[in-house]
């Protein structure tokens, strides 16, 4: 959130009329050490020390008189309510506060608002005043705030699903930060707009690949090993999703240096074997199925023994693919995943009839066609098990009762 610290433009006291009262003077420092007080405990992430400074900061301004400076104090504590999880009454305190027709040209004023709007679910509301704040934010040439805007923005934009709107604020974000020559919140910017251009699938693969080719430009920018490697890792999972497997490679190898995580391994395991690198792939898939494990994470972990087992079997080790193709389908059966259910019962039928193992096959196909019945899938994929499952019977038909005719000699 955003704090004033005295009027709604300026610190405490540098506007206000010279007090010769002491006793004024006195309460007029009280409210700038408290305001600034209740600003350094929200830039540390202390919401709950900032209203106690604010509310003490608002008490010393009644006793002043002066109503800009009431009203910056009331402002502070709305800002403050907000960021403690109480919109509703920041909210409350914004509107009772505002300066009259002065409110729609002050760019904080309109991002709290946003903010506590947003916190209670009312995100076109939300995303009309983050954009207001974003242009009065420009028109005073502070970047760095322009672009806070704007990423709060495309945050708004995603979550009621207006993709392209999303897509765009982040663009504007990223260009807004290099401005302010803040580049690693520009690279933060970019690998938003990356991702939610795959996840939009609106956007043409070379725009895509020019937004992420530039969200690496900038990466040298970012200092923290954390943020850096999941920018490598959302960067690297968007390269998979649109093919690049060999750049997904890259991204995800140099993400597991600073952030060595069972999600990371993950993608490197399956970018690698998108990319038919499979060797590679199997310690990965191992690593991460343990450490999904660990976590109890039982969906990633059928996820990663699927992957192990699909690049087991292109390396020839139907026996290690099939046993771990059925923790893959226990893994899904417990979480209620009946499509991931479906393809993994036909991927080991298809391993077991690489093993003559006929009969097994059959009940696969035959499980699989059970949980398809609970999913909304296109008729193909049935006609493909009843297909392969007819295949499988006539076989052991065939093997259960050779032909007895002779030839005449």
């Amino acid at each position: 959130c955003r704090s004033n610290m005295a009027s709604e433009e300026s610190p405490p006291g540098e506007e206000q009329v010279k007090r010769s009262n002491r006793r004024q003077q006195k309460t007029t420092g009280e409210v700038e050490d408290r305001t600034w007080a209740g600003h350094g405990a929200l830039q540390a992430g202390r919401p709950q020390d900032a209203l106690r400074c604010f509310k003490q900061a608002l008490q010393a301004a009644a006793q002043l008189q002066d109503s800009r400076v009431v009203r910056a104090c009331s402002f502070n504590l709305g800002a403050a309510y907000v960021e403690a999880g109480q919109p509703r009454r920041g909210l409350d305190l914004l509107r009772r506060n505002r300066p009259g027709p002065k409110a729609e040209r002050l760019p904080d004023l309109q991002f709290n608002t946003a903010l506590a709007h947003n916190a209670l679910g009312k995100y076109q509301e939300a995303a009309a005043h983050f954009l207001r704040a974003a242009q009065l934010y420009r028109s005073q040439g502070d970047g760095g705030s322009e672009g806070d805007a704007c990423m709060e923005l495309g945050r708004c934009c995603s979550r009621t699903q207006d993709w392209p709107q999303a897509v765009q604020s982040f663009l504007r974000a990223a260009e807004s930060y290099k401005m302010a020559s803040m580049l690693d919140s520009a690279a933060a910017a970019l690998k938003e707009a990356g991702s939610h251009m795959v996840q939009s699938d609106l956007s043409n693969h070379d725009d895509i690949s020019s937004v992420l080719t530039e969200c690496l430009s900038l990466s040298s920018s970012v200092s923290d090993p954390s943020i850096l490697g999941e920018l490598y890792l959302s960067v690297g999972v968007a390269y998979c999703r649109i093919r690049c497997f060999q750049e997904a490679v890259s991204c995800l190898q140099r993400a597991v240096e600073p952030a060595a995580h069972a999600k990371v391994l993950h993608n490197l395991g399956a970018a690698l074997n998108g990319a038919g690198d499979f060797s590679s792939a199997l310690e990965l898939h191992r690593l991460a199925a343990r450490l999904y494990g660990s976590q109890g994470c039982r969906g990633d972990q059928a996820r990663c023994f699927s992957n192990l087992a699909i690049a087991s079997s292109h390396l020839g080790d139907d026996q290690e693919a099939a046993e771990s193709f059925i923790l893959a389908l226990q893994g899904f059966r417990d979480t209620g995943d009946r499509l991931a259910e479906v393809q993994v019962c036909e991927r080991l039928a298809e391993c077991y009839l690489r093993q003559k193992k006929l009969q097994k096959a059959i009940e696969l196909y035959k499980q699989a066609l059970s949980a398809l019945s609970h999913c909304k899938e296109d008729e193909g994929v049935q006609d493909r098990l009843v297909e392969r499952l007819t295949a499988a019977l006539q076989l052991s038909l065939t093997e259960h009762h050779p032909s007895s005719f002779r030839c005449l000699m």
